[in-house]
């Protein structure tokens, strides 16, 4: 699953869902612009960045590891520092790790220890958090991201309904949705689509990119599965591509895949 990318579009699009993962005023947010950075001289890239409207505020630096790293310290502390050497920036500075659970938080931390037990820096696990669904709708959310496969469906359900309940600009409610079904279907690829519609209204999936995807997807695996049968009846591969509206070479690959 591709934590990083669901993180950084979660908190691009919600960035108050940050604010009270740390444990902070929702409504700190406005004063925060977010984004990824590079520090280009070693093709460092930081996994996101909330940078402040006024010199007042903290810089937030945000790493989302999801797999245990030995260097992981090592390259995040480097990261920081890097970017503060190569920027004029007047702001303090705080760092923001998110684990899924300790397990992932490496223990070699020998060289970075006062740093680890200062202030600057806040560790949150995932699995620690208190996620029902009486708490907020950006923790639930990210206990989603977490939650075992076999309870993401019954997880989700009440996450849905809060946000059709507690989202009233449409638009936000619509984003929002299309995450959630993306984090479902990252950890549930073999969710099929009557799944999905039972748990999202079928006028919320076909507004959604990822259902658009793969509904198409669906398409084509139909007509990839109807090739070797065209083929037995002794029709062309030009004529099969031509009538499935598929690449020649996609049924060429097919053909010989099946003469094997």
């Amino acid at each position: 699953m591709k934590t990083d990318t669901i993180f950084y579009r979660l908190f691009q699009s919600f960035p108050s869902f940050f604010f009270e993962l740390i444990n902070h005023n929702s409504e700190e947010a406005s004063n925060y612009d977010f984004s990824s950075v590079e520090v280009k001289q070693l093709a460092f890239r930081i996994d996101g960045v909330f940078f402040p409207k006024t010199e007042t505020d903290l810089i937030y630096f945000l790493e989302v590891q999801f797999q245990k790293d030995i260097n992981f310290y090592a390259r995040f502390f480097s990261e920081i520092v890097l970017y503060l050497s190569k920027n004029s920036l007047q702001s303090d500075w705080k760092g923001v790790i998110i684990y899924p659970n300790r397990q992932v938080d490496s223990s070699n931390t020998q060289h970075y220890q006062e740093l680890l037990n200062s202030q600057r820096i806040q560790r949150i696990y995932i699995n620690e958090l208190e996620t029902s669904d009486t708490k907020s709708l950006g923790i639930a959310i990210i206990g989603l991201i977490v939650s075992k496969e076999t309870e993401a469906v019954e997880t989700a359900k009440p996450i849905i309904q809060k946000v059709r309940q507690e989202m009233i600009n449409q638009q936000q409610q619509r984003e929002l949705l299309e995450l959630l079904e993306t984090i479902l279907i990252y950890k549930l690829p073999k969710i099929n689509r009557q799944e999905l519609e039972a748990m999202f209204s079928l006028s919320d999936l076909k507004e959604t990119k990822i259902y658009q995807e793969v509904l198409e997807e669906g398409r084509q695996v139909s007509k990839i599965e109807s090739i070797p049968r065209m083929i037995k009846l002794g029709l062309s591969l030009e004529i099969i591509a031509t009538s499935l509206d598929l690449p020649l070479e996609i049924v060429q690959a097919e053909a010989n895949k099946n003469q094997h």
